[in-house]
């Protein structure tokens, strides 16, 4: 496996600031992202954000994009393209979309066969699009009960055209009782990215390190499979995680531990 490096979103940065009682600004976080030891970032590459990664030394990974994937198509590509373009613009490689629940966040239901074929036809429009940036698309997975988890695995795998990838998360894969190793094995031409957390159970744990999912095993995996993308983490402390150590510390010390097990 080459591995392109590594890389973080930026959600749980951003949480664990505002935790703190620091005033999450993007030159701060970003600044604390190169001090850990990361060579990216994903973020939306507005020319605002990417002057303050570059300054920071850091490159833009891929861009995170959380969508209503059965909804109108037109909607859809309106809102993602945007991203897409700034991404290609700051030389960013994976465009991760999010599918939102059908029903909402707070009441999701269950979707028919019908309506993963949907998410499929519009996830292959958007990877067109994306691709003629020079960019990959991939669905993330969210889901934190296992039903879900594995239709938005189904909306790729079996709907959606081969240019269409996975952005395999380990710790909501976890939450969802799924195996993310399993996945890697049973996909390997379609892992374009990956977001990596450890969990006890439901909990977030601190770091890399630590915790129910064996990540050495899930890099092993990727590199059975000739991975060569990013390897992006996706560190996140709310109040049950109960962190003893700051972000910047926690990234950091998982970043060492990536850099020796995946020969980085």
């Amino acid at each position: 496996m080459k591995a392109k490096g590594i890389s973080s979103n930026m959600y749980g940065w951003v949480e664990r600031w505002k935790a703190d009682g620091k005033e999450p600004t993007w030159e701060s976080l970003y600044e604390a992202c190169a001090e850990a030891g990361l060579d990216a970032v994903e973020t939306d590459a507005t020319p605002e954000k990417l002057a303050l990664v570059r300054a920071a030394g850091l490159a833009v990974s891929a861009s995170y994009v959380g969508v209503a994937l059965h909804g109108e198509y037109d909607a859809l590509e309106a809102e993602v393209l945007p991203f897409a373009e700034r991404l290609a613009a700051a030389g960013g490689i994976d465009l991760i979309v999010n599918t939102d629940p059908y029903g909402g966040w707070k009441a999701p239901l269950p979707r028919s066969e019908s309506l993963l074929r949907r998410q499929g036809e519009h996830l292959s429009r958007l990877a067109e699009r994306a691709g003629a940036l020079g960019l990959r698309l991939s669905l993330h997975n969210h889901a934190a009960e296992r039903e879900r988890a594995l239709a938005d695995l189904r909306t790729v795998a079996e709907y959606a055209d081969a240019a269409v990838g996975l952005c395999v998360d380990t710790g909501w894969a976890h939450v969802a009782g799924c195996d993310p190793i399993e996945w890697v094995m049973q996909y390997p031409e379609r892992v374009y990215a990956v977001h990596l957390r450890n969990q006890r159970g439901r909990t977030p744990t601190e770091d890399l390190l630590e915790g129910d999912v064996d990540l050495a095993a899930f890099v092993e995996a990727l590199h059975a499979a000739n991975y060569g993308g990013w390897l992006a983490m996706e560190l996140w402390h709310p109040p049950e995680t109960r962190p003893v150590r700051t972000m910047t510390g926690d990234v950091a010390r998982s970043v060492a531990w990536l850099r020796e097990i995946a020969g980085q």
